[in-house]
């Protein structure tokens, strides 16, 4: 994928284009008033927009947590990983049998433990909380978003599993 070129628009909001590996191109405009639209090119026609849409701030973030990944992850990509220099960002599942199920973030002290940071949860009922605090109790069959350097990933695995180090 090209970079992704951005580009302000004074009085309206920013522009993002992005071209896809089929040489589609995106144009996404975020107003300042939180609208969204979004215009698709086809490279054969580059000045003129094949689709357009509109989508209100509440309909674009739940598009984007669907896009993101936030409410199904393909079964191919269970355990995937986006690498960011050492930053490594992960799609933990918390299995019935784990020792962390019943606990809250707070009990495990998953912070000051493993150093890693529990970015997102998913439960089974596909309800997500970005950022959950100390409070938040894990669940069975849940998903957790989580970022941290390798290690510090290993750790929070074996943390959410045996409920201690």
């Amino acid at each position: 994928m090209k970079p992704i070129r951005e580009s302000d628009l004074p009085g309206i909001g920013r522009k993002y284009e992005v071209e896809t590996r089929e040489r589609l191109k995106l144009v996404i405009v975020v107003h300042d008033d939180g609208r969204r639209e979004v215009y698709q090119f086809d490279h054969r026609e580059p000045d003129e927009a094949v689709s357009t849409m509109t989508l209100e701030d509440d309909e674009a973030r739940a598009v984007a947590a669907i896009l993101g990944g936030m409410n199904y992850k393909p079964k191919a990509l269970e355990t995937i990983e986006v690498a960011l220099h050492d930053l490594v960002i992960e799609w933990f599942r918390i299995d019935a049998g784990f020792a962390c199920v019943g606990r809250t973030i707070g009990e495990l002290d998953v912070r000051r433990t493993t150093g890693a940071t529990i970015i997102a949860a998913v439960g089974l009922d596909r309800t997500s909380q970005i950022n959950p605090g100390p409070s938040y109790r894990l669940a069975a069959e849940g998903t957790l978003v989580v970022a941290g350097e390798r290690g510090q990933l290993k750790l929070l695995k074996r943390l959410l599993q045996n409920g201690g180090l």
